[in-house]
């Protein structure tokens, strides 16, 4: 038996849906279409999942923009956005996409 975390992971699959079908998300919003669709989730354990990821091919890193405010940590915040990476396998979730298309619609 192999030592360590198993590769697979629920979190990160539920995540390769939702890229499926919005096709390129920062964290915080993949983070609020899962808490919608899916068990509560942190948004740490979000961000570990898209870094792994990204580590496994699963995603991709499709840009990387900085945008000026007011935030509680100082004037900047950087947003990473992430696509599906060569590895990703999305089966098409229906919870997804009549989320994602009822989203769209409003």
């Amino acid at each position: 038996m192999k030592k360590g975390r198993p590769v697979k992971s629920e979190i990160r699959q539920n995540v390769v849906e939702i890229l499926h079908f919005v096709k390129r998300a920062y964290g915080y919003e993949i983070y609020k279409v899962y808490t919608a669709i899916f068990p509560k989730v942190t948004l740490r354990s979000i961000y570990y999942h898209l870094k792994k990821g990204v580590d496994l091919g699963e995603f991709q890193v499709n840009k990387v923009e900085k945008e000026k405010g007011e935030y509680s940590w100082g004037t900047e915040a950087e947003k990473i956005y992430y696509s599906l990476g060569q590895n990703a396998k999305p089966t098409g979730n229906d919870r997804v996409k009549e989320y994602v298309e009822s989203k769209q619609k409003g």
